[in-house]
């Protein structure tokens, strides 16, 4: 079997340390090496020669996150690495992933073109911001679900009174998905935006009245759905308002409207590294999960075990 090499993106070290220790392999020795001008250059500082590499990167702001981790998946291919996988927990750019008017990218594809470009043979990632851009890619996708950590952790805690809900139209299904296997009700939070990160107004559809109401989303960035939408939900009788969200991006006042808003908690996974802490943030483990699926894949096995639906 070809030797197995773990390498972690400067912006995802401690989750690539929990990963590595997980899989029960020390990260590979690479360094990062900056020109003045802010270019930079990736040295990986040992042989990778027919070797199954895995780089752990999220892909998360700044844009140097992702240029570092091309610069590595090229290094490894033209050192003749025999397979590549690229790692990213949370992929960044993958909001845009259809042409909603005119004259705007689809950087959720040139994301995918430009991985494919690097080398990568393989992709990991968790709840991209919509199923479909798997199919952007013409290598294999594992898409892992961040309801394989939360859903474990909600059935150890009394559901009870529990209605589940989507901050949104558009993440309907993954709410459902939690609804289903608890077997609960769903409601939906309508939203009407006038510009992006902005929303002008939220209408409840369904009945909250003395629930207590767990939000389900991929990703919580400034935070201004999910207060809105709690306080919407509120407003409309429910006992408690609840947020889970895969992926905590919470860029800019994020964590203050959290701490000032009427959320009881918002739980997230460490797929973005936090550098500030909050008494209303719980932080989920992702570790063990992806580095089980990281052994599996590289041992040809089936990672179907680690769906939780």
């Amino acid at each position: 079997m070809a030797d197995v090499k773990l390498f972690a993106g400067s912006g995802s070290t401690v989750l690539a340390d929990k990963i590595s220790d997980y899989y029960g392999y020390s990260l590979g020795n690479r360094e990062v090496k900056t020109f003045s001008d802010g270019e930079m250059q990736v040295v990986i500082n040992e042989s990778v020669r027919g070797a199954y590499v895995f780089f752990i990167a999220s892909t998360f702001s700044p844009a140097e996150n992702l240029i570092e981790l091309l610069l590595m998946i090229d290094s490894a291919k033209r050192a003749s690495a025999e397979y590549i996988t690229a790692v990213i927990p949370y992929f960044g750019y993958a909001r845009q992933d259809r042409k909603d008017k005119p004259r705007v990218p689809i950087s959720a594809k040139l994301m995918a073109n430009l991985i494919e470009a690097a080398g990568a043979t393989r992709v990991m990632t968790m709840d991209l911001h919509a199923d479909q851009i798997q199919g952007f890619f013409d290598i294999p996708v594992d898409h892992l679900k961040g309801e394989a950590i939360f859903m474990p952790y909600l059935a150890s805690q009394d559901l009870s009174n529990v209605t589940f809900a989507s901050p949104d139209v558009g993440g309907v299904k993954r709410a459902r998905s939690f609804a289903q296997y608890f077997q609960r009700d769903l409601v939906i939070c309508d939203k009407e935006r006038r510009k992006a990160n902005e929303v002008s107004a939220i209408t409840v559809i369904g009945e909250v009245e003395g629930a207590d109401v767990i939000m389900i989303d991929d990703m919580v960035d400034t935070a201004g759905t999910m207060c809105k939408a709690a306080d919407a939900l509120l407003e409309k009788g429910a006992k408690s308002v609840r947020a889970y969200c895969t992926h905590g991006v919470l860029s800019g006042q994020a964590i203050e409207k959290i701490e000032n808003s009427k959320l009881e908690e918002l739980v997230i996974t460490n797929t973005i590294p936090q550098l500030k802490q909050s008494s209303k943030i719980r932080v989920l483990d992702v570790a063990g999960l992806f580095a089980s699926v990281m052994q599996k894949v590289n041992s040809n096995e089936s990672i179907s075990g680690h769906f939780v639906m």
